[in-house]
């Protein structure tokens, strides 16, 4: 009897800490905003403010934070996928992975202004 008690014990640690890994394997799939952030600074930060505050360097290029005054900011993501040719006339095309564009969109959500309050 006493096997039995430590078999089960045994698969019962085994499913915790499956749990546990699953968990963490998803904590590494969701998205970054701090990776949005550096992307936004990589590719976005030359033209557009970013951040939650500042004006863009570009009048053409709008602040990351007024995005979704005008759409929501997850219809950016087809963009991201195939490659901004919209905005600003000297705007430069990238494309983006789709872990990448998730990341980003992320790092915009949480920048947008806050209505109401």
């Amino acid at each position: 009897m006493k096997n039995f008690g430590f078999v089960i014990l045994t698969l019962a640690l085994a499913g915790c800490s499956t749990g546990l890994a699953q968990g963490q394997n998803a904590a590494a799939d969701a998205p970054s905003i701090e990776a949005g952030r550096h992307l936004a600074e990589i590719n976005c930060a030359t033209c557009h403010a970013i951040g939650a505050e500042g004006e863009s360097r570009h009048p053409m290029a709008p602040p990351f934070r007024t995005l979704s005054r005008d759409y929501p900011v997850t219809a950016l993501e087809e963009a991201f996928a195939e490659g901004i040719l919209v905005g600003h006339p000297d705007m430069p095309e990238f494309r983006l992975a789709p872990a990448q564009i998730d990341d980003l969109l992320s790092y915009i959500e949480s920048v947008q202004e806050r209505r109401g309050g």
